[in-house]
Parts: C-alpha cells; sequence; structure tokens
C-alpha cells in the first residue's frame, strides 16, 4: 500500500502513518530532551519530575533518558523502578549467597539505590511512575539522594559511603503536586509539565541536540561560575517571595542555568542563561532589555513554552511562574486560572477527570489535603504477623512460607514446566512469592451522620473537628456512615463508605450533603457496629483506639426490618427508635478499652432525650452540638451527663 505522511494541523509536524507518530520533535519534545541531557550532566540536577505525563509515555522517556546516561553504541541497563512496594531492605542492602572457604555463607551487599555508587560508567536511573503512590521508604530514599554529595550508609555487616550518582525520574499529576511533602518535591530540580507531550523517535530526538551536548553527558563539562547579575535575575524570575520555605528553587534554577551556559561552551552564567533556564522548565520570562547585538547561543534558542489553561495576566503570575513586577501579586476575585478537562466520571474527586496546572510548581496551586507528616511511617503498636495484615498492594519473592501469594506462586512455577521437563507441575523455592500489604491503620474512625437533624441552621463542623484532629494526627481510618441523605440510592437504608483517612475528599462532601426525609437510623447503627466488629476481627491486636462519633437527634422513622426488606407494612410508630436502641446495645458489649463512643447531641425538641438514651445504651457519653464545642477524645471541652 502506498500512501502520504499526514500533518498536524496544529504543529505542522509530518507524523508517521503508524500510531500518529510525530517524525520531527515540537517545542515541548525539544525542551524535555534539553532537561534530561542537563539532568545527566551535573548531578546536582539529578532528580527530573513530569507533571502529567501519560502513563504509556513513561516507559519511551526512560529509554530515552538511560540512553543520554549511557551514550550512543551503549546497552543501557535497566532502571531500578520504585513503587508503592518498595521498603527500605530492598533499596539499601541486597542479602548474597557467596561460597566461601568454610561452605555457604550471607553476605550484605549495597543495595540497588547505591550499588554503583563511585563506580566507572554511566549512572544508574531510578524511575518513580506515580510519585503520589511511592512508599514512604522510596520516598525517604528520594530525599537523602538526589541531590546529596555523600551518602553514608550503616547496616549490619555493611559500611557503605560513596556520591550518589543515580538519577531519578518521577512523573506524577499537577493536581496532586500538594499532596506530597515540600521536602520531596524540592529535591527533583529539573520540573517540567509534559501535558500533551509527543515522542518522535529518539534518533530525531537527539538529532536535534548539538553534538557536543551527547558528549557532554556521557563526559562531563566543566563547572561555570554564576555571577552576582544571574542571581537577581533567578530571584526576579522566581519571585521575591519571603514565605515560601528554603531556597531550593532558587538554587535549582541557578544550578540549571550554569548547567547550560557550561553546554554552550561558556565559563560564566549570565542572566541570558537564567532566562533560558526559566523557559526550558516552563516559566514565563518577560525580556529584559539588552542590546540587540547581544549574541545568542544554542541553549537561549527556545521560544517561551506555550500555557496548557487560559491564565490570565502575564505579568501577575505566582511564585510557580511570576516575570518580575510586584513581588506580591493578587488574583481579582472570580479570575480563572486554569481550564479543566471534560469530566469522565472516574476517581472519587468531584468533577471526573483531574485538573491540569500549569507552571513547574503546581503545588502553590493544587487545593487539596495534604499529611501532616508523609515521609514518617505509622507508628506500629504491635509487631510479627498482626503489623502485616493490611490491603495487598503487590507480591514479591518469598522469604517464608507465610502469606504466599498462591496465584503469582503458580504464575511462575509455570513458566519454568518445559526447561524442567518434570512429568508432573512442579513449584520450586524460586517460584515462591508473598504479598506484600500495607500497614494495617492502627486507629479507626466511625461516623455516623443523621442529616436529617442537621437542618439549615446548625454547621456541625464545629462539633465534629476535635474528631476529625485526632483521626487526622493519628492517620486513623475513616467509615463513614449517612442518615437520611436527600436522593439516595435508597431511602430506606443507610449508606456508607470507608476512605483511607479524613482527607478523603468524601468525608468533607458527606458532611454538606442536603436531608432527605427518611431516617433509617437503625440500619446506620447496625451498620456502624458491623464495621467496628469488623476491624476488632480482623486486625485483632493491631487496633490500638477506635472512636463512635453519632450525630443524632434519635429520631428514627423507618424500622429494622423495613431497611432490610425494603417493604412498609403498617404504622411504624416508635418501632424505629427501638431498633435504634436494640442495634446500639451491641455495640455496647464490644471491648471498651480500645472503642470510645460519643453522641453528638443535635438539641431539637420535643423528644430531646432520646439522643441521651442512644447514648445510654451505646455506653457512651454525650456532648452537646449546636449549644458549645463538643468533648473531642482529649477530654476537653463540656460533656453533657444526664
Amino acid at each position: 500500500m502506498s500512501g502520504t505522511v499526514p500533518t498536524d494541523p496544529e504543529s505542522g509536524s509530518r507524523t508517521s502513518a503508524v500510531g500518529a507518530v510525530p517524525e520531527e520533535p515540537d517545542d515541548l519534545a525539544t525542551r524535555l530532551v534539553r532537561a534530561l541531557v542537563c539532568a545527566a550532566v551535573d548531578p546536582a540536577l539529578g532528580g527530573v519530575l513530569l507533571f502529567d505525563l501519560e502513563p504509556r509515555l513513561i516507559d519511551p522517556v526512560a529509554r530515552l533518558f538511560a540512553g543520554i546516561l549511557t551514550g550512543a553504541g551503549h546497552p543501557a541497563d535497566h532502571p531500578l523502578v520504585l513503587g508503592a512496594t518498595s521498603r527500605d531492605e530492598d533499596l539499601w542492602t541486597r542479602p548474597r549467597l557467596r561460597q566461601g572457604p568454610d561452605g555457604m555463607a550471607f553476605r550484605i551487599e549495597p543495595g540497588p539505590l547505591i550499588r554503583a555508587d563511585g563506580r566507572p560508567g554511566a549512572p544508574p536511573l531510578a524511575v518513580v511512575p506515580d510519585l503520589t503512590r511511592l512508599s514512604v521508604a522510596g520516598m525517604r530514599a528520594a530525599v537523602q539522594l538526589v541531590g546529596a554529595d555523600l551518602v553514608v550508609v550503616e547496616h549490619t555487616g555493611l559500611s557503605h559511603a560513596a556520591r550518589p550518582r543515580t538519577r531519578w525520574l518521577a512523573a506524577c499529576r499537577s493536581s496532586d503536586a500538594g499532596r506530597l511533602s515540600p521536602h520531596l518535591l524540592d529535591r527533583f530540580a529539573v520540573r517540567l509539565s509534559a501535558a500533551g507531550l509527543r515522542l518522535p523517535p529518539d534518533g530525531r530526538l537527539l538529532g536535534a541536540l548539538p553534538p557536543a551536548w551527547l558528549t557532554a553527558a556521557t563526559q562531563g563539562v566543566p563547572v561555570a561560575t554564576v555571577t552576582d547579575d544571574a542571581l537577581e535575575r533567578v530571584q526576579e524570575l522566581l519571585g521575591r517571595d519571603t514565605s515560601a520555605p528554603g531556597i531550593r528553587r532558587e538554587l535549582a534554577l541557578a544550578r540549571l542555568a550554569r548547567t547550560l551556559a557550561a553546554l554552550d561552551g561558556e565559563r560564566t552564567a549570565t542572566a541570558r542563561h537564567c532566562d533560558a533556564a526559566a523557559r526550558l522548565i516552563g516559566l514565563t520570562v518577560a525580556e529584559p532589555a539588552q542590546p540587540a547585538e547581544t549574541a545568542v547561543g544554542p541553549a537561549t534558542a527556545l521560544p517561551s513554552p506555550p500555557r496548557r489553561g487560559p491564565l490570565q495576566g502575564d505579568a501577575h503570575r505566582d511564585r510557580g511562574g511570576r516575570a518580575g513586577g510586584d513581588p506580591q501579586p493578587r488574583r481579582e476575585p472570580g479570575e480563572r486560572l486554569l481550564e479543566t478537562e471534560p469530566a469522565e466520571g472516574i476517581g472519587t474527586s468531584p468533577g471526573g477527570a483531574p485538573e491540569t496546572l500549569a507552571g513547574p510548581f503546581p503545588e502553590d496551586e493544587a487545593d487539596v489535603l495534604r499529611d501532616f507528616a508523609p515521609l514518617r511511617s505509622p507508628w506500629q503498636h504491635t509487631a510479627g504477623p498482626a503489623a502485616a495484615r493490611g490491603v495487598v498492594i503487590g507480591t514479591r519473592r518469598a522469604r517464608d512460607l507465610r502469606d504466599l501469594a498462591y496465584v503469582r506462586t503458580v504464575r511462575e512455577a509455570a513458566v519454568h514446566q518445559r526447561l524442567r521437563r518434570t512429568e508432573r507441575f512442579t513449584i520450586s523455592p524460586v517460584d515462591l512469592h508473598s504479598h506484600v500489604r500495607a500497614s494495617a491503620p492502627e486507629r479507626l474512625l466511625v461516623l455516623v451522620l443523621d442529616h436529617t437533624c442537621r437542618g439549615g441552621d446548625w454547621d456541625w463542623q464545629d462539633a465534629l473537628t476535635p474528631f476529625l484532629q485526632w483521626a487526622y494526627t493519628g492517620r486513623a481510618a475513616t467509615q463513614v456512615v449517612e442518615v437520611g441523605v436527600a436522593e439516595p440510592a435508597d431511602e430506606l437504608r443507610a449508606e456508607s463508605f470507608a476512605a483511607r483517612s479524613v482527607l478523603d475528599p468524601r468525608v468533607l462532601a458527606a458532611l454538606y450533603r442536603p436531608a432527605g426525609r427518611a431516617t433509617p437510623l437503625a440500619h446506620g447503627i447496625e451498620q456502624a457496629a458491623q464495621v467496628l466488629r469488623r476491624a476488632f476481627r480482623q486486625q485483632g491486636n493491631a487496633l490500638a483506639e477506635a472512636w463512635l462519633v453519632v450525630v443524632t437527634d434519635g429520631r428514627g422513622n423507618v424500622p429494622l426490618r423495613v431497611s432490610h426488606t425494603g417493604r412498609v407494612s403498617g404504622p411504624v410508630a416508635a418501632e424505629g427508635v427501638e431498633d435504634a436502641f436494640k442495634a446500639a446495645a451491641r455495640i455496647s458489649a464490644m471491648d471498651r478499652t480500645r472503642l470510645h463512643v460519643t453522641v453528638v447531641d443535635a438539641a431539637r425538641e420535643p423528644y430531646g432525650d432520646l439522643p441521651f438514651a442512644l447514648a445510654d445504651r451505646l455506653g457512651g457519653s454525650v456532648v452537646e452540638g449546636r449549644a458549645a464545642r463538643g468533648r473531642g477524645p482529649n477530654g476537653e471541652g463540656g460533656t453533657v451527663e444526664r
């Protein structure tokens, strides 16, 4: 078959007939490969973070980066992929079985992150497909290694000290950048928005670079000096914001300008190279007045990158993209900063599709809640097998016979059956794989929200704040049971959902749902009892503390049998209230050394004694909801006893 090569109507670049892959690199692809070369040249720029990169492009970009590190004609090593299953013992050390004079013996060697430190050859590459899903061990390793001058590892049988040479390539959605630790984000000096990236073949990408750049990526270049004018220009580009902690952004931009100057063969980095560095990472640059005869080198030939949304006001950007001028610009009320993509109905956040934020510092604009200590693992109350009970997040080669992953084990064994040439299906010890589980939360908050008691004159968030703060600081898992919601799936039944923490957007949304008519309070308390019973049974002693908080006026008008059958027969009367009391009595029989129960009184008349009667059946206390701020888990506030 013969055919013509189509042309992209937007960029005018020629594309191949298969997969619409552009043959000529566009501006974003050119800036990406230049940024990767800079990261390969200078170890201080060893962390590259790409925002909004399509998942299918992670592998091609990693191969491109590995090819730049090794050079043309040399095979690249397989990168180290880090994710949610990465653990400290897998990153820093590696046990090896060696033949010694006295027989076989184990020896501890440097792990994959540090095994190539101080050795000749190309630097290794670590790839993080999703930085927000990286384990705490992986995040701590990135903070300790990326851009560091020296790393010292002291472990049983291992003492290692060397300069880190590993380059890091990570991807993250710009809307999720606010969830990450600022210490982790600052370690990635080269940051680039990769939304809409189209990669041509590697040969055309590398061919667009000056030949000296590819040589410098493997052999290095002399370090250029940075002038005072260049440092002043860096501050102008990033804005003189004294409220921002640290100076890592200024250092990253200055180092990038220094590397660009060295790649151009110049010994001094000037303000011109700072502007080129700003364009490279996606900052909007207001060109300073300069003589017309000023020379322009290869590093400054990059045009300003197109913006990814209708940002208003070129000269009034925040710290992530300010172009000098007003040191603390203010946005006008109602000003639109970004254009979200069409909603696709995926995910738990309102709006479906994630929004895309422009600029290399989207965490300044991301409207998300951040964990108070994202680099610290939750403290474990128990040790041993009970502490390993949690959600399965992956598999690994088994070190013992506990918690085996049978499907992965059989699959590994099936691959080698022909080589083993046995009559029966054989499983070798090397085939055994075990589950990798997330640490089970040791604290649990169960919220039962009766929306019909709130009305429109009471914001119950004030009464719930102490309990939400306890769950936030304790990293408690959260279960929300909702009763009396307007337009529910079934108004005769309670609705519930489980969240990993109170930072889940669904928890905040549940506090402000409109009220409906039916109040299946008995079914809501029954669901809360089932959640608590399941948590105590599955987690055992790993569950150190749990809180049950019920916000209600005690008036349930849906009996339990109606919630179970979905059919209403005859008058209800007080049957719904009595069923709620019976369901509450089952909770009072649970372990009260670890379970605390509180009823938040809605203070509605008549029948104002119902919350107190419900608390008596639950074996808990009552806190005032409307009149005063209730008592939290630390015992402060006013408690009403009756």
